[in-house]
């Protein structure tokens, strides 16, 4: 059993009856984006943001790995508590993988520190029961993207089904086929191992898709780079939770992106541009926008 408390997802809008539900937040949310390990920059954010202490601080996922202090802000994020809403990420997936001898670590990654750390054990088990979305006040939080073939409410239902098999027994064995590119589109009749790896690849890889919602995952650039035919995930005419904002990372070649509704928060710190926070108002026109200078992270010295 794990020292650290583990929460139940917060998901207060169109909630699959399955579903443990918290009650909605009366503060504004406070929302980063990646930080991948960059705490000083972090907490240089936090300060400048001085949000106050009943503030809900929501994280789109990749707390960690790249930047050089991985460990420290995994417990940074840990000591917030209730307070403290993340959504796992690529890099997180990938800290998990590695400690289960899944994959190996690559050049570049700065996760070892937690895998040597006395009490990792509790640390990945805190990070294995994070979900891969939260919704509250009618926002959605997730790292990627959500295909525009799902609503709020498909979205929950799918995320809450790989929540749960990553928290069970056979975990590793599910963390394990999760990787690769097929399926790359939706069909309502997928299932098994299929239908949970198209869930993570949509909700912690996707950038572009094309009109039917199939995935490209051949660029990581910015929209310029989208091959023929394809898209940024958001900008598909028919998306389906285009009635609710949307709020999201992963994309740091996109940039801060804010529109009513859709909020792209990764604006590249662990590669020396920026850390954004943004105050979630239910009002576009009363969101604020924070951010700190990020030359001195890892990623960029190496």
């Amino acid at each position: 059993m794990s020292r650290y408390h583990v929460a139940s997802s917060a998901c207060a809008y169109l909630i699959p009856p399955q579903m443990t539900v918290s009650s909605p937040s009366h503060s504004v949310p406070l929302a980063f984006g990646d930080l991948q390990g960059c705490r000083t920059q972090f907490q240089q954010l936090l300060a400048k943001a001085a949000p106050s202490p009943d503030t809900p601080l929501w994280f789109a996922g990749d707390l960690i790995n790249r930047g050089g202090e991985s460990l420290a802000t995994l417990r940074d994020i840990i000591a917030f508590g209730e307070r403290a809403k993340p959504v796992l990420g690529n890099h997180d997936l990938h800290l998990l993988s590695v400690s289960a001898g899944i994959r190996k670590s690559k050049k570049g990654d700065t996760i070892n520190e937690i895998l040597a750390a006395p009490d990792a054990e509790d640390l990945l088990h805190w990070i294995r029961h994070r979900p891969l979305v939260h919704v509250e006040n009618g926002m959605l939080l997730v790292h990627a993207g959500v295909l525009p073939q799902w609503d709020a409410t498909l979205t929950l239902e799918l995320a809450d089904e790989l929540q749960r098999a990553l928290r069970a027994p056979n975990w590793k064995e599910t963390l394990a086929g999760l990787y690769g590119n097929e399926p790359n589109r939706w069909k309502p009749g997928l299932k098994g191992i299929d239908r949970l790896r198209l869930t993570c690849t949509a909700l912690t890889r996707m950038r572009f898709c094309n009109l039917d919602g199939v995935m490209d995952f051949s660029t990581s650039g910015g929209l310029n780079s989208a091959p023929p035919g394809f898209m940024p995930w958001f900008d598909v005419p028919s998306r389906k939770t285009a009635d609710i904002t949307v709020v999201f990372g992963h994309w740091a070649a996109l940039g801060l992106m804010m529109r009513d509704n859709l909020i792209g928060l990764d604006s590249g710190c662990v590669w020396g541009e920026k850390l954004s926070a943004v105050r979630l108002a239910a009002n576009p026109a009363e969101r604020t926008l924070t951010q700190v200078e990020c030359s001195g992270c890892r990623a960029v010295m190496e």
